[in-house]
């Protein structure tokens, strides 16, 4: 029976979600066909959606037409996930490096430790 409950267990820690095989394949298709330009310190929020979490280190947002921007952040955010809500301090239109956030997990009142962005790489589509 002690035999039974090992394989059950490594099962179980394979399969965790978010792992970084599952968002580095996530940030591979979100990038696919793009090509990365220079790292920028601000994005404009009117003109773009999001966030995507891709990981406790990486989020992005979409910009309407060709370009997704992703912000690679300057150390590991603790409760980073997908199926978090951001609450994030903007202050004008756009989003800054350094600018802060915080994490709040479904069902959870008390939000998490301060984060923050780093700076946001554009990826774009090569235009046709």
């Amino acid at each position: 029976m002690r035999w039974l409950a090992l394989p059950l267990l490594l099962a179980a820690c394979t399969s965790v979600p978010g792992d970084t095989s599952t968002a580095d394949r996530d940030f591979a298709k979100l990038i696919a066909g793009r090509t990365a330009g220079t790292p920028q310190s601000c994005i404009d929020l009117s003109q773009s959606n999001g966030p995507q979490v891709i990981d406790a280190r990486r989020i992005a947002y979409h910009q309407s037409g060709r370009r997704e921007w992703v912000s690679d952040l300057p150390e590991a955010c603790p409760g980073l996930r997908r199926d978090v809500t951001l609450i994030v301090e903007v202050y004008g239109s756009q989003l800054c490096e350094n600018d802060r956030f915080r994490t709040i997990s479904p069902g959870q009142s008390i939000p998490g430790a301060n984060c923050r962005f780093g700076k946001f790489t554009p990826f774009d589509k090569p235009r046709k």
